[in-house]
């Protein structure tokens, strides 16, 4: 069965040295001081695993950025039939975000656009994200995000779906918007989500499966059959780690293709 991660990242060691990863590197059983991953290691942990596909993402925040989207785009030449990737965009220079987007999307490499939120201690309502999602619709690209508490030591207020993913799906109706990792504690405003907006995803990233809340595992039998997509974070967890017990989740042979490939290749047009 075919497989997709669609939330990984190559992290630089400008990324690597950020002292808000910490409490991932406890979480995780890692050392502080973990080697810089390169993409044939990515490669490598995608065979061991499985998987097919990994979309690895960009990141920008407000010191710059700490994996370009040069990057995202040199890693991609090693091996471009495996990977694709997510751009991501200065919301400090709105209309440079915006012919970033644009040029980037004619490369075909691009899937995506991925702003995490708590990196700016901005939530995705604020007036500087509005042209990025503009942009978006214009070149048919997903608009992705983190949802939930915040792992790094950073705040988690800006993960919250209601009322600011909210405000961007009402204002946006022609965006499709991917939550990743879950959005633990907020659940029921994921459900919430899902059922209100068809434009609304959920990706599984941060989480080996076998630790996601029961009442997400009920909305992927359910409401969420066609919105929730497999992600690891890798480098933070392996594609083996989240994996190791799919079967432990009870999904039907449909839901878990859904799950772990088809609603990705039509969320991104892959």
């Amino acid at each position: 069965m075919e497989i997709i991660d669609v939330w990984a990242q190559l992290p630089t060691a400008r990324f690597m040295r950020e002292p808000w990863l910490a409490s991932l590197w406890r979480w995780t059983s890692q050392s502080e001081d973990p080697p810089v991953p390169k993409p044939e290691a990515l490669i490598a942990e995608m065979d061991a695993a499985g998987v097919a596909t990994s979309l690895i993402s960009a990141w920008s925040g407000p010191g710059g950025d700490l994996i370009s989207n040069d990057d995202v785009e040199m890693a991609i030449d090693v091996a471009p039939e495996r990977l694709k990737g997510f751009i991501s965009a200065d919301l400090n220079d709105p209309m440079g975000a915006v012919r970033e987007i644009r040029a980037r999307a004619k490369t075909g490499k691009f899937v995506g656009v991925r702003i995490v939120p708590w990196l700016w201690d901005l939530p995705p309502n604020d007036r500087r994200y509005y042209p990025i999602y503009t942009a978006c619709v214009d070149e048919g690209l997903p608009f992705c995000t983190q949802i939930g508490h915040t792992g790094p030591l950073k705040r988690s207020e800006t993960g919250r779906p209601i009322p600011y993913l909210e405000d961007v799906l009402l204002d946006f109706p022609e965006l499709t918007v991917v939550g990743g990792h879950v959005g633990f504690p907020w659940l029921d405003e994921v459900v919430s989500l899902i059922h209100k907006f068809k434009n609304f995803y959920v990706d599984t990233s941060a989480y080996a499966l076998h630790r996601l809340p029961e009442s997400f595992v009920s909305l992927m039998k359910g409401p969420g059959k066609d919105r929730v997509m497999f992600g690891t974070n890798y480098p933070m967890l392996s594609p083996t780690r989240c994996l190791e017990r799919l079967d432990g989740l009870g999904l039907d042979d449909e839901t878990k293709a859904k799950f772990l490939a088809q609603t990705a290749r039509r969320v991104f047009k892959l």
